[in-house]
């Protein structure tokens, strides 16, 4: 079905000798430890002698007549490139929402999305959680096992796997080391880039204890792999209510209070927001120091010096945790001030939504490229050989652009026209993009909803990535 180690796949490709030095400890590698690995790499290979620190690029503006990049940064450094590659990430623009009263609060407010380096304290305090998303499902189990009291405050119930993470033992360790080379060949070939194989084409061409049994077996697995049970999960909608109603058997059977339980029950479809992945979290609502506060029909009133208001009734905190998600796709890229050809500003080509030539470039601004931008697979997919993919095939186009002396490339208005068309039509048949969510940018109040990434799987994207390439970087023009 897949291999039992999700963090086999989460390191650099390409360098034998470090995939042979560096060892993960547990199935899902923790923050403390991803910084050590990225500290590694980083001393490894002496790269902070070309990163800046410290620095925010403000703008980024195409010289037309020189056909070079001009960047700022919050500085005041000036950087002139031939070439712009925005490599600021699909979920790194923290979204906090515009609650009344928020400033006026007296204690501590935290963002999941920008989470101090040094440890934060929450025993004998009472805390309010705001969001119950991927990053709220993952502190909220943690908060509580601390906290006096907790409040978590739910707009929506989300569907949780369990992650099962555990330490990774030597066997486990020497089978990645073994095997790195024929792990990422395969989980290029998959649909998300993750090494899971499917249970069959339909769970509907199933038995019911067949298919239980292929739903129990992955639900004990723990992880992504949940979603690849079946191929049809995402297409039929009777197909998908199989994996929704099991999920929520498995809420029944976690959580003690019924009201709690029918609350914590998803009534969205299985797949159409992000699936997220914690330990323990059905089971922390069963604790006495855990209370969970449903707003989907009566919304936060405001935040009050004191705590959160629901409905004129205000509950007390010492802290509040905004598990608000993200600006996801875009915010990283309007929040720096980007002009193109005829001095385009990319905020207002992109004003009803992101429209990219495969997911790389967008026309009117030459020599720029997006690393897992919209319209490319990227937040669907196992993000690393994503980037690796992205990275692979920008660094192929400007090799090609520089060796026959050209000074630039740009997308061609009917091959975006074309690409968004393609991933449109892919988006409507797919049930992920029929409910509000962020892949829809439907989290951030005034944002255009568009579904932002490509859905049609990670192989057939880099064989239309290639395809472009073989053909002499069909859809772009060069000079």
């Amino acid at each position: 079905m897949s291999i039992p180690i999700p963090s086999a796949p989460y390191t650099i490709s390409g360098f034998e000798d470090l995939q042979q030095e560096w060892e993960w400890t547990e199935r899902y590698p923790r923050q403390p430890e991803i910084l050590k690995y990225a500290n590694h790499v980083a001393d490894r290979f002496d790269l902070r002698r070309d990163i800046m620190f410290g620095a925010r690029v403000i703008s980024a503006k195409w010289h037309e007549k020189k056909q070079i990049w001009h960047i700022e940064t919050s500085t005041r450094n000036q950087i002139s490139a031939q070439f712009c590659i925005m490599a600021t990430g699909c979920l790194s623009s923290p979204n906090i929402p515009k609650f009344r009263g928020l400033k006026t609060f007296r204690g501590d407010i935290f963002h999941t999305g920008l989470w101090p380096d040094q440890h934060v304290n929450f025993a004998n305090k009472s805390v309010a959680i705001l969001g119950t998303g991927s990053s709220g499902i993952q502190v909220i189990p943690e908060i509580a096992k601390d906290a006096k009291r907790l409040y978590v405050f739910q707009r929506t119930a989300n569907y949780v796997v369990p992650a099962h993470n555990r330490p990774l033992n030597s066997k486990e360790v020497s089978y990645i080391k073994e095997n790195y080379s024929k792990l990422r060949a395969n989980a290029r070939q998959t649909y998300s880039g993750n090494i899971f194989e499917t249970g069959g084409p339909s769970a509907l061409a199933v038995s019911n204890d067949e298919r239980s049994r292929e739903y129990e077996e992955r639900w004990q697995m723990g992880g992504l792999c949940f979603m690849a049970a079946y191929e049809d999960l995402q297409v039929s909608p009777e197909a998908n209510e199989t994996a929704a109603q099991f999920i929520r058997n498995k809420i029944k059977e976690e959580v003690n209070d019924i009201n709690v339980a029918q609350l914590l029950s998803p009534k969205n479809l299985f797949g159409c927001k992000r699936l997220c992945v914690a330990s323990g979290y059905y089971e922390t609502f069963n604790r006495k120091n855990v209370n969970l506060i449903d707003v989907s029909e009566t919304p936060i009133d405001c935040i009050t010096p004191n705590g959160v208001s629901v409905d004129s009734k205000e509950f007390k905190v010492d802290t509040i945790v905004l598990a608000t998600g993200f600006d996801a796709m875009t915010g990283a890229l309007k929040k720096i001030d980007i002009a193109g050809i005829g001095n385009l500003k990319l905020k207002e080509k992109w004003q009803d939504g992101p429209r990219t030539y495969l997911g790389l470039t967008t026309t009117g601004f030459p020599n720029f490229f997006t690393i897992t931008g919209p319209g490319s697979p990227s937040v669907l997919t196992n993000m690393i050989p994503s980037v690796e993919q992205h990275v692979e095939w920008v660094s192929e186009c400007i090799r090609f652009v520089m060796s026959r002396g050209l000074k630039q490339i740009v997308a061609s208005s009917p091959a975006e026209n074309g690409w968004m068309e393609h991933a449109n039509d892919l988006a409507e048949k797919s049930l992920r993009s029929t409910c509000l969510s962020w892949y829809l940018g439907s989290n951030v109040p005034g944002k255009p909803r568009v579904f932002m990434p490509y859905i049609g799987g990670v192989p057939i994207y880099v064989e239309k990535c290639e395809n472009v390439v073989a053909d002499g970087y069909f859809g772009f023009e060069m000079s």
